[in-house]
């Protein structure tokens, strides 16, 4: 007989799985596969711990890592809102806060709660760790899609001053980043990448 505790850990375990299944709009670098969900949470972790000394000031990288594998979670019942839809704000919405209640809530009460709160750290965006995990969050995707000749943008016809505007959030995680994401958005309307 398990404890009560690791059953609910488990139970947990075996949700989380879901994540799986959820598929972004962006497509793996050279691919015309789209990522899931685990996958870029995956990929941002890895980036947070290889690229953790750009950060602007020193960041606590297991809290990093940690919002990065937790913050799309609530996909899970919220759905992957894309970062360029009209129709829905990509902002913490009532729907993802049900989400995070629900899927953290399977938790053990001390676990949800830390669950929650890192959560609602990465979506507020004020302390550097979620500052540099939406940095990462963000430069996932313009490496995928300046790799696959502008991708969504491209497809979903997104203006160069759409995404600068979408991808400045990285200068608040680090300035070096952000210079490199400058250059490649350049570089990206010399070649075409862009509509308009």
């Amino acid at each position: 007989m398990i404890s009560e505790r690791l059953a609910k850990q488990i139970e947990f375990i075996k949700e989380i799985d879901k994540v799986k299944y959820i598929l972004r709009k962006t497509k793996l670098i050279n691919s015309d596969r789209n990522e899931n969900d685990a996958e870029h949470s995956w990929h941002l972790a890895l980036m947070a711990i290889v690229l953790a000394g750009h950060s602007n000031e020193p960041v606590d990288v297991l809290k990093v890592i940690k919002m990065l594998l937790i913050h799309d979670l609530v996909e899970i019942d919220a759905g992957d809102t894309f970062i360029y839809d009209t129709q829905k704000n990509h902002s913490n919405t009532e729907e993802e806060r049900l989400a995070a209640n629900r899927i953290f809530g399977l938790l053990p009460s001390d676990q949800a709660e830390e669950f929650i709160e890192l959560w609602e750290e990465f979506e507020a965006g004020k302390t550097q760790e979620a500052k540099f995990a939406r940095s990462m969050d963000r430069l996932e995707p313009l490496l995928q899609n300046y790799s696959n000749n502008g991708g969504t943008w491209r497809e979903y016809e997104i203006s160069y001053n759409t995404v600068y505007e979408k991808k400045k959030i990285v200068r608040e995680g680090s300035e070096t980043l952000w210079s490199f994401v400058e250059n490649l958005l350049n570089e990206s309307v010399e070649k075409g990448f862009f509509n308009s």
